[in-house]
């Protein structure tokens, strides 16, 4: 057992109706560290019956909270920012156990989750429907937004809290109701979150929590008529099938799902600043994130310089357990993403890929994987088409801009982008010219509360964050008023 200050904190059961209760067939899965395989714990693995509890305490709860102001949600989930922000040391370290990151990302991704609570409850305040001018002399056309209803999400290991509050957020304070999978890697995070969410006074039924089977709980979130909106942030193959079953009872869908970000690097960079931000982008926790640069794009003239700086700068890199001191880069989550990484190593290196540094297992063993780089590399291998989800920099040689964008582009995948240049002109042709959801030019770091996060093509639906991301979870309403 890991030691919280509050280990009260540490949960072990499903959050419903306000209650913390076991899987109703008793059954449980064990949950291990993926930096030493230590059991951590077990979590009750639950099933369509307990979901379908979970949507009918959220759908209960719903009208009682809907009616509430904006701001006296807003103070409730005020209270839940501020608890988050008291107890970061215990959240940052249940994330580390669960999830595997440096305890630094942890404390970094428990502060961007408050952030989303924090900056929804104030936006909850601000939305605006409209009055339109009437077309007739009699009439006046109003324009309401209202919640949408209940909304069910899941969500993935790799940012287990930002995850959560990221649709949360938005959804409690547009007047929603919540219920949430977590990944059954990583439940701990999800559940303490929903221990914070009461203590600050979050009514029962408005925020549950369902750890268990992803066929089963997926079912009856797509299937049941009482969830308004689906919420999932993970593969596109899932997100795909998720979709169509929600077809069925045309629920509004919010889809993040994969991504294959080229990181553009052309001739006129900032060459030490472009591998700040690629170490930024590349390894920040072990190179699994869904905006991480997949693939690096760089022009000749300075090929061979930014991979000789990229290189000296990944072997400075700290791998370890973020439990045990400080590091820059923890353990892959499982021997699954293990060996993917291997595998698309092992292809580029057959087809004349060169490993310039790394490119083999650990010392440390288990999952842990050296930072990689790779030079010579070209589109024909599978990591060119594939998102690694490792911490692999393949590095690809263009000569011209326009080769660079048609090389960034050739992908079904469109959410994140990155470009390096110092050049006015250049910088908006070639991000005005990317096929994605979001572009970072001349920075590695893009994610913020106050911002549309979101991709286009195969990468999904939808965005979240900013003030576009609570419209999502509202409908509009048209009013007409006659007789006057």
């Amino acid at each position: 057992m890991i030691k919280l200050k509050d280990p009260s904190l540490w949960k072990e059961q499903g959050l419903v109706n306000g209650q913390w209760v076991a899987a109703d067939s008793g059954q449980t899965t064990e949950i291990h560290n993926p930096a030493n395989g230590e059991l951590l714990g077990k979590v009750p693995v639950m099933t369509a019956s307990e979901t379908r509890r979970a949507i009918e305490a959220a759908h209960a709860a719903m009208p009682a909270w809907a009616k509430k102001t904006a701001g006296e949600r807003a103070k409730v989930m005020r209270r839940w920012f501020d608890l988050m922000i008291a107890n970061v040391d215990d959240l940052a370290i249940i994330m580390t156990a669960e999830q595997g990151k440096p305890l630094a990302e942890s404390r970094g991704e428990i502060a961007y989750a408050a952030s989303f609570i924090e900056w929804f409850a104030e936006e909850g305040k601000r939305i605006y429907g409209d009055i339109i001018p009437g077309h007739q002399a009699d009439k006046r056309i109003m324009v309401l937004r209202q919640p949408v209803g209940v909304v069910a999400a899941i969500t993935p290991w790799n940012f287990p809290a930002a995850m959560i509050t990221r649709k949360a957020a938005p959804a409690l304070a547009a007047g929603c109701t919540f219920v949430c999978k977590p990944a059954p890697q990583t439940p701990y995070s999800a559940l303490a979150m929903g221990e914070l969410a009461m203590r600050a006074g979050v009514p029962a039924g408005v925020f549950n929590v369902v750890p268990g089977d992803a066929v089963a709980i997926g079912g009856e979130f797509t299937g049941n008529d009482k969830v308004r909106k689906l919420s999932f942030t993970g593969s596109t193959a899932v997100g795909k099938l998720l979709m169509s079953q929600c077809a069925g009872t045309v629920k509004k869908v919010a889809l993040e799902l994969g991504g294959n970000a080229p990181f553009l690097v052309l001739d006129d960079a900032d060459l030490d600043a472009a591998v700040t931000g690629a170490l930024q982008s590349k390894y920040r926790n072990t190179g699994q994130t869904c905006v991480c640069a997949n693939r690096f794009i760089v022009q000749s003239k300075i090929y061979d310089a930014f991979a000789r700086k990229l290189s000296e700068a990944v072997k400075k890199l700290r791998v370890g357990d973020g439990l045990k001191g400080e590091t820059d880069q923890g353990p892959l989550i499982d021997a699954k993403a293990l060996a993917k990484v291997e595998s698309h190593i092992a292809d580029a290196k057959a087809k004349g890929a060169t490993v310039v540094t790394g490119g083999q297992r650990h010392a440390l063993g288990g999952t842990f994987y050296e930072p990689t780089v790779l030079t010579n590399v070209n589109p024909k291998m599978t990591l060119a088409r594939e998102e690694t989800f490792g911490p692999v920099a393949p590095l690809f040689r263009v000569d011209t801009d326009e080769e660079a964008v048609r090389l960034a582009n050739d992908t079904e995948f469109g959410l994140a982008a990155y470009v390096y240049t110092r050049d006015l002109t250049r910088s908006w042709r070639v991000t005005e010219a990317l096929e994605y959801g979001i572009v970072g030019l001349n920075t590695g770091l893009i994610s913020t509360e106050v911002a549309p996060f979101g991709g286009v093509k195969e990468s999904g639906i939808g965005r979240e964050g900013s003030k576009y991301g609570i419209l999502e979870f509202t409908e509009l309403k048209y009013v007409c008023v006659g007789g006057i």
